[in-house]
């Protein structure tokens, strides 16, 4: 047990973030050119300074004061620090075996988290809403950990757990029934509405910012389909009810057309996936206001991949059947002027491979800066921080990365991220 904890303590220590006294000082930034997400513009030679960790001024790039920390950028374009609305941290990743949750203990989900964090960060994401784990809560230890700089990480919004029905797509199935699954794999685990309150009000109360709903099956759950709706519009409003009382939100996992409808009229902010989502579909996202996170890069990872280990072959099938159907409808809510999000569903591949989806949003139908701006102004108005991330003007956190190349002119640059600065400390 003293071998396994000091094991972690060497973790903490190695990934702790670069001092937090370098934030009591004054750093220059000079940017060649300066993506400027707000205006929708691109901006030649800026200085950005960052005082206490936030943006406090953009100008022209010029003369700083004698002996001033200054950050060189000037060969690379700058970015806000970009926001994935769809990860899974503090979990596996997804495997052939169906029953790989149950093998691992929370202390090495502590770890797992850890690295998965990193290598997002490092990547150039500097926000994500992390949307769920098997192991109850371990997100928000995750976001914890990071906000007191034990571990280096990007800034993450948690949901806790996911509110499923038994059985449903966010639960852990696939094995004999007489498996008895750990109690913290089913703390969403709801039966009615009721119970929906219930659940939803203890995901508040152990320190969650939002809450993720399982309203249609999933492709990657044994005994699911993503078609078939299963929580009732009642529990979805139920849900949506309790957590606006505390001043938050809800997103749905939906893939099912009837199912994105229900989770709409119940209230929620914004739809996981959206596969299947039909013209009404879409024209009531439109009408509301709900924003679509659409993960339209990962298909193709688990066809290739799920093929050559051996997935179950059901999980295949899904995939295939959502996958075309899920872009047609990411190009009509383009079309629509729907509010889309930038969300990969990570950790169904590899963490830190997130900007591999940016070429499929310009593939289909977004402009290279609708791409990026989906990355960062809009995903931060989702997140309810737009007055900290998704833009570098004054005010902002100094959260910002560096390129080489236009993405403007070739958004896949953004797949290789040369620096990375997380209010106002670099940390690659």
């Amino acid at each position: 047990m003293k071998q396994g904890f000091a094991a972690l303590a060497a973790v903490v220590l190695a990934q702790a973030v670069v001092p937090g006294a370098a934030l009591a000082e004054t750093v220059y930034v000079r940017a060649g050119r300066l993506v400027d997400t707000e205006k929708g513009a691109v901006l030649p030679a800026r200085l950005i300074r960052v005082d206490d960790g936030r943006v406090v001024s953009v100008t022209a790039d010029g003369p700083v004061p004698q002996g001033a920390r200054v950050v060189d950028w000037s060969a690379y374009t700058v970015l806000p620090g970009l926001i994935d609305m769809h990860v899974h941290l503090a979990d596996l990743e997804q495997s052939e075996n169906v029953a790989e949750p149950l093998l691992h203990a929370p202390m090495e989900i502590a770890y797992i988290g850890a690295r998965n964090a990193r290598r997002t960060l490092l990547a150039g994401f500097t926000s994500v809403h992390d949307v769920g784990c098997f192991r109850a809560f371990a997100d928000v230890e995750l976001r914890n950990a990071i906000n007191r700089g034990d571990v280096i990480g990007p800034r993450m919004s948690a949901v806790g757990a996911y509110v499923t029905i038994p059985g449903g797509g966010g639960e852990v199935t696939g094995f004999a029934p007489d498996v008895k699954v750990p109690d913290d794999m089913r703390a969403g685990v709801v039966t009615d509405a009721a119970n929906t309150v219930e659940k939803v009000n203890y995901l508040f109360q152990h320190g969650v910012d939002s809450i993720k709903l399982i309203a249609t099956g999933a492709v990657l759950a044994q005994g699911t389909e993503p078609g078939q709706q299963e929580l009732t519009e009642e529990e979805m409003h139920a849900a949506v009810t309790t957590a606006a009382a505390r001043g938050s939100w809800v997103t749905a996992h939906a893939h099912g057309a009837e199912g994105i409808k229900s989770a709409i009229r119940a209230g929620v902010k914004s739809i996981e996936h959206a596969s299947l989502i039909d013209d009404e579909g879409i024209a009531l996202a439109k009408a509301k206001g709900v924003f679509l996170d659409m993960d339209i890069y990962n298909g193709d990872f688990i066809n290739d991949y799920g093929k050559a280990h051996g997935w179950p072959a059901d999980m295949l099938r899904k995939n295939v059947d959502t996958t075309d159907a899920q872009r047609e409808g990411f190009r009509k809510a383009v079309k629509a002027g729907v509010k889309l999000t930038f969300g990969t569903d990570a950790g169904v591949y590899p963490h830190g491979l997130n900007a591999r989806q940016f070429k499929y949003m310009v593939r289909y139908g977004m402009t290279p800066m609708q791409a990026i701006q989906s990355a960062t102004t809009v995903s931060a108005d989702l997140l309810g921080w737009s007055k900290d991330v998704g833009a570098l003007s004054p005010g902002h956190f100094g959260d910002m990365i560096a390129v080489s190349g236009d993405p403007l002119a070739d958004i896949t640059v953004l797949e290789n991220v040369q620096h990375v600065m997380k209010g106002g400390d670099v940390v690659k």
